[in-house]
């Protein structure tokens, strides 16, 4: 098994999370700078060494307050932390393209190891650039008090603002390095 540098094509990977809003629908948003470091044999994720640091300031959920709000101290807090990290310390082979991602994610200051659903959605060859390209996409489910994000505000139907649960989602795209 050996492994090889993937270099991910932000163009075409996505980092995203919902949330439940007012208890009735979900807000959705994006971190729009991220970057990772992955070392894989795509055969066989198991061996991976997988590194994601998001920008927390570049986060988008489509409206301007929201955002703001979300990088101040009553969320993430960006001004003294400014980056969300996630380090992968086991991978685990669930079927031929299914894998549980154990790691360290780090939100706000705080660590907690986490697993994430990561589906290996193959390889081609990009008739643009003629790299190898290959696809991973997953979800994980985090509450976000755990991670000293605990604002909220209750809503006078009952119930609050924001959901404790966020799910967290990617779809990346990665390059063979040279």
């Amino acid at each position: 098994m050996t492994r090889t540098v993937w270099n991910v094509d932000v163009v075409h990977s996505e980092i995203g999370f919902s949330v439940k809003h007012m208890m009735i629908s979900k807000a959705k948003g994006v971190f729009k700078e991220f970057d990772a470091v992955i070392e894989a044999d795509v055969e066989d994720l198991t061996d991976s060494k997988v590194e994601v640091t998001i920008d927390v300031n570049s986060i988008e959920t489509r409206n301007k307050d929201r955002d703001d709000h979300l990088r101040s101290g009553d969320f993430f807090d960006v001004e003294n932390h400014p980056k969300i990290t996630f380090v992968a310390t086991d991978i685990k082979k669930k079927s031929d393209s299914e894998y549980d991602v154990t790691g360290d994610l780090t939100i706000r200051g705080t660590t907690k190891p986490v697993t994430v659903d990561v589906e290996f959605e193959g390889q081609s060859k990009d008739p643009m650039s003629g790299n190898i390209v290959a696809g991973f996409s997953g979800k994980t489910k985090v509450n976000r008090k755990e991670f000293g994000l605990t604002w909220n505000a209750a809503v006078e139907t009952g119930g609050v603002l924001i959901g404790e649960d966020v799910t967290i989602n990617f779809e990346i795209e990665a390059h063979k390095a040279e």
